[in-house]
């Protein structure tokens, strides 16, 4: 997992009754560790109240418009209780931030319990969270209930708080472009649009039409062109492409990045068959993987749904994801299946870059030479979470889980790029989904993220999640 810098406002909390000289150590301290951990932070000057905390309403309302002065220059908050600290300053400072909290206390020392250095902010924790929850404040609570900044289990919070930022900033809102209509075999991928839309996901939908004829007007002989299709040939194994399908795909590849920037497109979800084919001869498998290497979040089959899984995944693990299907047993083993598609997957998900095969389905429907373009490889071994979504009722509904791609070798005469999946209780976990509704696609990233995907998505968006 490979968060991207983020940048934290700190807040210190305090109550008079406690030791007001362990304000100044934390500051300290708190400040170096999130600096050392990677990211940025954003703290009060000490002056503007007292100790640097913030204990009475009157200090809370003067960190509000710290905040406010500083507004979308931070990606969350940490609340730390070097001691007890003022559940109500609190709720005055932080109530409209805006932004993910995280609440961090301090742990007592049993050589320290004297008047003059006893924390007790693993009791007061609890009377923040409690006022918090009284007045609606959402905020991040992660196990242990008391720990050090310098412990290994604060790291492991700060990490996981990173990836509760990321994909808050990234799901709150944003346009998914649908390219094409939904193939009529497919009635799998139907979705809502109302239902995204009141997640803050504008559709904005391109018919495949215009799509074919600008990609038929762009010139082989333009700059555009030639930059692109060196990128790609550097990209993957071109070598076995005929020059003609070499050439539809880097001029589509072109006019979906057009598309994307035109619309502010955050994700994609593309009509991949059977026009594209038939028209012009190729498959745009490598042209999604490509997307998705480069952190734009494309599916394939227009499974919108899938594209909205792929960005929260994609937050929360800092890297690429992609979408698969539930594809084939693997042998009589029941905790294991294999992932597949025919190639959307980003190289920095696979063993290598692959290389570009000719679609055989397509090329048995259609005659030979129609449908170049799966990157033919393996997807590598890894810890991995996964997740759709599908709408139902007006709104958007999750699953998600964490497993491993195994070192399995899969046949080499296996189509597409696939990867073994080992996930526990897998025949329940696929019973469930079968049974709640959810479609044949499952999206996946490397890394363990479920649980600050589901905090972001579930206590700060709001989403639903269905229990597999």
């Amino acid at each position: 997992m490979k968060n991207k810098k983020l940048t934290f406002a700190l807040y210190f909390g305090n109550r008079g009754f406690f030791p007001e000289s362990l304000i100044a150590l934390a500051r300290e301290e708190l400040s170096k560790r999130v600096a050392a951990l990677g990211h940025n932070s954003i703290m009060l000057d000490a002056s503007l109240t007292r100790y640097g905390a913030v204990e009475t309403p009157a200090e809370g309302a003067v960190y509000a418009k710290f905040l406010e002065a500083n507004r979308g220059k931070y990606d969350g908050v940490i609340l730390s209780l070097p001691n007890f600290g003022d559940e109500t300053g609190a709720v005055s400072a932080l109530r409209d931030c805006g932004v993910p909290i995280l609440i961090q206390a301090y742990p007592d020392e049993l050589d320290k319990l004297d008047n003059a250095r006893r924390r007790d902010a693993f009791c007061g924790k609890f009377s923040v969270m409690d006022v918090f929850w009284q007045y609606g404040v959402k905020f991040t609570n992660f196990t242990p209930h008391v720990v050090a900044p310098s412990s290994a289990e604060f790291e492991k919070n700060l990490r996981d708080f990173a990836a509760v930022c990321s994909v808050v900033k990234s799901m709150r809102r944003f346009n998914l472009g649908a390219i094409g209509a939904r193939t009529t075999a497919f009635k799998t991928v139907r979705f809502d649009e109302l239902a995204l839309e009141r997640r803050g996901i504008t559709t904005e939908t391109f018919d495949l039409s215009e799509v074919i004829y600008r990609t038929q007007a762009i010139s082989e002989k333009s700059d555009d062109f030639a930059e692109r299709k060196k990128e790609m040939v550097a990209y993957s194994d071109f070598s076995k492409v005929p020059e003609v399908s070499v050439a539809n795909l880097v001029k589509l590849s072109i006019v979906l990045d057009q598309i994307i920037k035109e619309a502010d497109l955050g994700a994609i979800a593309l009509r991949c068959w059977i026009e594209l084919e038939k028209i012009l001869k190729i498959a745009p498998c490598v042209l999604l993987g490509r997307l998705n290497h480069l952190g734009v979040p494309a599916a394939c089959e227009l499974d919108v749904c899938n594209a909205v899984a792929m960005r929260a995944l994609a937050a929360a693990s800092g890297g690429a994801a992609t979408c698969l299907d539930w594809n084939n047993n693997w042998g009589s083993e029941a905790d294991k299946c294999i992932l597949f598609h025919c190639g959307p997957v980003a190289a920095s998900l696979m063993t290598d870059k692959g290389h570009i095969a000719e679609h055989f389905m397509f090329a048995k429907s259609f005659g030979s030479g129609c449908g170049w373009g799966p990157c033919q490889g393996r997807i590598r071994p890894g810890s991995m979470t996964y997740a759709s979504s599908k709408t139902e009722n007006g709104d958007v509904v999750f699953y998600s889980g964490e497993g491993r791609i195994t070192e399995d070798k899969i046949p080499s005469e296996f189509f597409g790029c696939a990867g073994v999946a080992e996930i526990s209780d897998l025949q329940l976990k696929l019973k469930n989904i079968g049974d709640n509704g959810f479609r044949h696609h499952v999206s996946m990233a490397f890394g363990n993220v479920e649980k600050p995907m589901r905090e972001a998505l579930g206590n700060y968006l709001g989403y639903k999640f269905t229990q597999i």
